[in-house]
């Protein structure tokens, strides 16, 4: 989804939260587009939902502003916000049907019966529970549960819907149904959706743009394929998915590029947005995905570089294995995941194999 021309629909200038001495947000400075799918991305204690809930109105800002729809959000109460949010527990009513549950906000709305009920109808048809209005509440699956929340979200006709990890009590596979659905029902809808959620592998699927939280600060903020490809530190490098390092030395550095030598790897030349910030102390590394190496099988022949390395563990996944190599020249083996593709054989522990690189793949943090 493109967000660029769209504008601003939430913007938060220098916000600071403290609780007595602790400071949970410090200095938070972003914006999130109208239509876009956002997400709060972050380990717990980092400061993620408490963000979401100055955006909805259940916690005050120590200073600076929250503004929604251009508007200042100072003394605004949570009930006459353009929000609306879906909770973890999903907070469905057990002895309401579900078309009681999902029409609960319109009890005061100056509509006819006859207009709510189609409203009911229409946002049950929305969300998929179509024909599921008389059925009892607590009678539903966990994702039915969550539909329910996320229809009686969505017919108050909220600018901005508020998600604090909805999807986290769901198992694997229904879990991963509903973050489809949950994409294509915000396409649908049009309105902004801001995410909270701990899975990195979930922002990735669902967000336009992910800001990573550590320590009540973002710690970067981008569209996923960004931060998975260009991690701005080692930091959320370590956070978002798996990544390899291996130590390394600058060599020489040019308008041609930075020149260094990587254990394992010899020397390479490296592009200025290839080099991210590092932490102290940590001396310089070169970064990593698994799916950026290669084993070569048979006769195949590298694209660009090749080295040697010993396969130390295998771990079958179906549809891919996953590899711990240790390459000649190393200290620590490697993950290199491989898919398992009609006719490639499953390496053994011991195997030495012929392994494919690119210097373009690697990200640099020094």
């Amino acid at each position: 989804m493109t967000t660029t021309e769209k504008p601003n629909m939430i913007e938060f200038r220098d916000v600071h939260k403290y609780y007595g001495d602790y400071h949970a947000l410090r200095g938070i400075n972003a914006t999130i587009k109208a239509g876009e799918f956002f997400s709060l991305l972050g380990p717990s204690g980092c400061g993620k939902t408490t963000l979401l809930r100055t955006i909805a109105g259940f916690e005050d800002i120590s200073s600076g502003a929250v503004l929604i729809d251009d508007r200042k959000m100072d003394d605004v109460p949570a009930n006459k916000r353009p929000t609306n949010m879906v909770f973890q527990s999903y907070a469905i009513f057990p002895h309401l049907t579900v078309e009681e549950n999902v029409g609960f906000g319109l009890r005061r709305d100056p509509r006819s019966k006859e207009e709510k009920a189609k409203a009911v109808a229409e946002a049950l048809e929305m969300v998929g529970l179509k024909g599921y209005g008389k059925r009892a509440a607590h009678a539903l699956s966990g994702g039915q549960r969550q539909r329910v929340a996320l229809a009686r979200a969505l017919i108050l006709k909220p600018k901005v819907l508020l998600l604090d990890e909805p999807l986290s009590a769901l198992d694997k596979k229904i879990r991963e149904q509903m973050q489809v659905e949950l994409i294509k029902l915000q396409r649908e809808v049009g309105i902004t959706f801001v995410l909270v959620t701990h899975d990195q592998e979930e922002a990735l699927v669902m967000s336009d743009r992910i800001a990573v939280m550590f320590e009540g600060q973002i710690a970067q903020l981008a569209d996923p394929e960004t931060l998975y490809r260009r991690p701005n530190s080692r930091k959320v490098a370590n956070f978002i998915g798996t990544m390899n390092f291996l130590p390394a030395e600058v060599l020489s550095e040019g308008a041609g590029g930075i020149e260094v030598e990587a254990q394992g790897f010899g020397r390479m030349t490296l592009s200025s947005d290839q080099v991210m910030s590092g932490e102290a102390g940590q001396g310089a590394v070169v970064g990593f995905r698994p799916e950026t190496l290669t084993i070569l099988y048979d006769s195949q022949t590298a694209t660009d570089r090749e080295v040697m390395g010993t396969i130390e563990e295998v771990v079958y996944f179906g549809d891919m294995t996953y590899y711990d190599v240790k390459l000649d020249g190393t200290t620590e083996a490697l993950r290199i995941s491989m898919r398992n593709v009609f006719g490639r054989p499953v390496l053994e522990i011991g195997t030495r194999a012929r392994v494919a690189w690119s210097p373009g793949a690697l990200v640099m943090f020094r």
